[in-house]
């Protein structure tokens, strides 16, 4: 058992004053290193041997005064010598040193004084003997303690799974591979944290057994480790006296984690090299709520090239837990004050809390939020009892906070049993802070029985048997990033089995499963929920889909959100995923909260809202439903043409020529076409339109006649039935739209555009299915859909291709409010500018719509004449003003709420 800081530094203090007066080197050293480790309750000979000798650069023997492999090297000099020399001199050793045995601090002393290195942060601590006691804790590293900084970046947690990736490889290409293979590996990661950790009495003892009473070449690494793993699994008071000495220095470890018989791995000598290779790593510096997924990831040769992106990062992870239960708790603790009796309440409060993550892969979030509450629970400490007082007490029984309030779901084996030894990680790292803050030693060993992960699927298995639901208070996570597209055909029916046959929910994204599971899950009790999701279920049709059922059966109402954002880290070639939070429950709430970000890459700002709809603005709960008619009185939206050709109706400039070159005769055939790419980027594009053509001439064109029998093979090979119907007619287009003029709408546009770029085209051009037409429309209405206030309609209401917008007719254009009732006047006003920016467009000859529309190029004319439209726009819906687009977005629910009714 490790002793506290506070006898540590009792024991440097009478340390300094034994060796106060000593000067000589070769006579007093020994005995001056032998006490140093007795200072930290250690025998210097189970870690560090003296005159440990090695080769130097030019192979001349030389012998290391201190060295304990891969953690310390001291050179220990006479009184008064040069310190800067005696570094240099240790630092020369290295070159004979064993990479995985090189030092992570480098310590020199002449008696009086002590200098430090810590290699890997490269900051260096020199203090007086008599100054020892004041500088015990930078020594944690002997004992086991090691000063947590969590950053979601840190290379360390990818070098570390980088380590046990070549651990895993080597292990798996010898044969010993599927359940006791992942069973292994969290067992062995446990000891090798467990050995840079105060978890193990002595520190290293893992590593030292591996290395001193194994064969080099592996024979019998795989039966002591068996052994190892039974010792850990034994009481002390039920191990057989005849227990060998090293396998019995190694504590109870318990909570099940050793308790399965595994086959006996075989290893030989590069295996065992690599096992050693992780023991050298400082595996105390690893954050286990970032390593447990980069962990996971070294199981897959493909992502682990790409380690940091497969997991969450706590900055994401703080969105969803600090509105949804932190903030809360925080305020909670400051308004107990110094009240004894209300700071016991709350810790009872604490202590009983219970959380659920049904999609908890490596347990990021519940490894987090342990880390959270326990820091929390310490700071309570701290003010019922003070530091100074915690030295009366035992601290086992003050802390309350334990990994068996957490649960977890997940469908995988192997990311489970991460979870749940990362956790424990988690937990001796609390009890190593709270140590350290009261001055006394806290381990919770023998492990208890943990978080309860159940490897189940999330859809399909009944969450009360998880933990009844009257006894959790918040449920939250990450599910899956799947769209709807991208599902299995098992996902899909899992999620329409939620749902129902007939209620369209195949157009969901799979995480729309788990928002229904919560919502019956939580009916009738006070259970908090918060979900990180892909933002389509706050866009376009699923909103219509997933919301009313959310709202109309379940009586879900929304307590807080983050807007879209970008779900990304540094990680290279990581896509990014846009993404929202959503925080709900089944009752309401007075305060309720919406990040917004004005960079989806930055970080958000909260706003104090009235209410939160399904498209996360301050808003009633409504959902758009699709139309198949406009809600007002405007012209028909209609798709494009799709020309469902396999490519052989549609001709470049190059092709075009080609076939010109060929016979003159085709050119009557053929006929600009309007896609949404050309149309933005100012490119051509051509295809065949035979609508109306008279067979004979057809095949009179020998060019023209082998491109339509393409096509009907295109179609026929097809499995779709509706496909090969259009055989019939191989020489047309599956859609034959073709009005006198129209208003043209790319189907997706770049969210990095102010407006839409919208145009009209007359008979003479074909518009292709990429983009909308809308028959018969009129300058005024070109003015309405490229106002500010369409955009801010469009910006809610479209549904997304990644980030950009993904134009609707039934969702966007059919539900889209117009100016009630405009004036003459007005109309004309609206008329009048849209004019002006179709000229001003015709000015700027050379540049694309791309290059107009572009934020970072808009001409200035263009600019103004739009602002110019903007008002004239706003001016026909309302005399206010609007400042942003959540302002115009209230009013146009307001408006579409105000049409819903007069229709009803």
């Amino acid at each position: 058992m490790m002793i506290s800081w506070n006898e540590i530094k009792q024991r440097a203090l009478e340390f300094s004053k034994e060796w106060e007066n000593e000067t000589r080197e070769d006579a007093e050293a020994k005995s001056f290193w032998d006490g140093f480790f007795g200072v930290f309750g250690l025998t210097r000979r189970r870690l560090a041997s003296f005159e440990e000798p090695v080769k130097l650069l030019k192979g001349k023997p030389g012998f290391i005064d201190l060295f304990w492999k891969g953690t310390l090297l001291v050179e220990h000099k006479s009184a008064g010598k040069d310190l800067d020399a005696a570094y240099t001199q240790a630092v020369d050793y290295f070159a004979g040193i064993e990479e995985r045995d090189l030092p992570k601090y480098v310590l020199v002393s002449d008696f009086k004084r002590l200098r430090l290195y810590d290699l890997e942060t490269q900051e260096q601590h020199e203090f007086l003997l008599n100054d020892f006691y004041k500088n015990v804790r930078l020594f944690g590293f002997i004992v086991g303690y090691k000063k947590q900084e969590y950053k979601s970046e840190d290379p360390v947690n990818v070098k570390a799974a980088e380590r046990m990736g070549a651990l895993y490889d080597a292990i798996a290409e010898s044969g010993y591979i599927g359940h006791p293979l992942k069973v292994l590996l969290v067992r062995l990661l446990f000891c090798l944290f467990a050995d840079d950790s105060s978890v193990f009495d002595v520190p290293g003892i893992f590593r030292q057994y591996i290395e001193l009473r194994t064969n080099t070449d592996g024979s019998d690494l795989g039966a002591h480790l068996t052994m190892i793993f039974q010792t850990l699994n034994t009481p002390k008071d039920k191990r057989q006296k005849t227990l060998d000495e090293d396998l019995a220095t190694f504590p109870y470890v318990n909570g099940m984690l050793f308790a399965e018989s595994l086959p006996l791995p075989s290893f030989n000598s590069a295996m065992r090299e690599r096992l050693l290779k992780a023991c050298s790593f400082n595996w105390s510096r690893i954050n286990p709520a970032i390593f447990g997924s980069m962990f996971q990831s070294v199981m897959d040769k493909v992502t682990r090239r790409n380690l940091g992106a497969h997991y969450t990062s706590e900055t994401n992870i703080l969105k969803v837990i600090t509105p949804l239960f932190l903030d809360d708790l925080r305020q909670e603790l400051e308004a107990c004050g110094k009240s004894i009796s209300k700071l016991n309440s709350f810790h009872d409060k604490l202590s009983s809390l219970k959380f659920l993550d049904p999609a908890c892969g490596c347990g990021n979030f519940l490894i987090i939020t342990y880390r959270e509450l326990r820091i929390l629970e310490i700071e309570l400490l701290k003010r019922r009892y003070g530091v100074n007082q915690m030295l009366g007490f035992d601290i086992a029984n003050l802390i309350r906070i334990r990994p068996e309030q957490f649960y977890g779901i997940e469908i995988e084996e192997f990311p489970a049993r991460i979870a749940q030894t990362a956790i424990w990680l988690m937990d001796h790292q609390m009890n190593e802070l709270a140590s350290e803050t009261f001055g006394k030693n806290y381990s919770r060993l023998p492990l208890t029985d943990g978080a309860k992960i159940i490897i189940e699927n999330a859809l399909t298995t009944t969450w009360e048997n998880v933990v009844p639901n009257n006894e959790l208070a918040y449920i939250f996570g990450n599910p899956p990033f799947i769209g709807s597209k991208l599902m299995t055909k098992t996902e899909r029916k899992e999620l329409i089995s939620l749902f129902g046959e007939d209620s369209g929910a195949g157009v969901l994204d799979y995480v729309s499963a788990w928002y229904i599971k919560a919502a019956r899950y939580i009916q009738g009790v006070s259970i908090k929920c918060a979900f990180v999701s892909t933002n389509s279920v706050t866009q376009g049709e699923q909103v219509s889909i997933l919301w009313k059922e959310l709202f109309r059966r379940y009586g879900i109402k929304i307590h807080f959100a983050h807007k879209t954002f970008k779900w990304s880290n540094e990680a290279r070639g990581n896509a990014a995923v846009y993404c929202v939070i959503i925080g709900f429950a089944c009752f309401d709430c007075a305060d309720k909260r919406l990040y917004e970000y004005e960079d989806i890459k930055g970080a958000a700002h909260e706003v104090k809202v009235k209410n939160i709809n399904p498209y996360l603005i301050d808003a009633p709960d409504l959902v758009i439903e699709k139309r198949s008619k406009p809600l007002c009185e405007v012209p028909t939206m209609s798709f494009g043409n799709m020309p469902l050709d396999g490519g052989h109706l549609l001709l470049s400039d190059n092709e075009k020529i080609k076939l010109l070159e060929i016979d003159l005769k085709i050119a009557k055939f053929i006929k600009p076409l309007v896609s949404a790419k050309e149309f933005l980027n100012g490119e051509n594009r051509w295809c065949l339109w035979l609508v109306d053509t008279k067979p004979e001439e057809i095949r009179q064109i020998a060019e023209v006649m082998k491109r339509v029998e393409l096509v009907k093979e295109f179609r026929l090979a097809s499995k779709a039935p509706s496909t090969q119907k259009f055989s019939a007619t191989p020489a047309l287009f599956r859609d034959r739209n073709n009005p006198d003029s129209a208003i043209v709408v790319p189907r997706v546009s770049s969210e990095n555009r102010k407006y839409i770029p919208m145009g009209f085209f007359g008979k003479d051009y074909i518009v292709s299915d990429t983009c909308m037409s809308i028959p018969d429309a009129t300058l005024y209405h070109f003015g309405v859909l490229e106002s500010e206030m369409h955009m801010a309609w469009v910006s809610y209401v479209c549904g997304r291709l990644e980030s950009r917008f993904r134009y609707s007719k039934d969702i966007v254009y059919n539900n889209f409010p117009w100016p009630e009732n405009p004036s003459v006047e007005k109309v004309k006003a609206i008329e009048n500018a849209s004019q002006t920016v179709l000229d001003i467009r015709a000015k700027h000859q050379g540049s694309s719509l791309a290059d107009l529309y572009d934020l970072l190029t808009m001409p200035p004319d263009l600019v103004k004449a739009h602002q110019v439209l903007d008002k004239a726009v706003d001016t026909a819906y309302t005399k206010r003003s609007f400042s942003i687009s959540t302002d115009r977005m209230e009013f146009l629910f307001s408006l579409y709420q105000k049409y819903l009714n007069n229709k009803d």
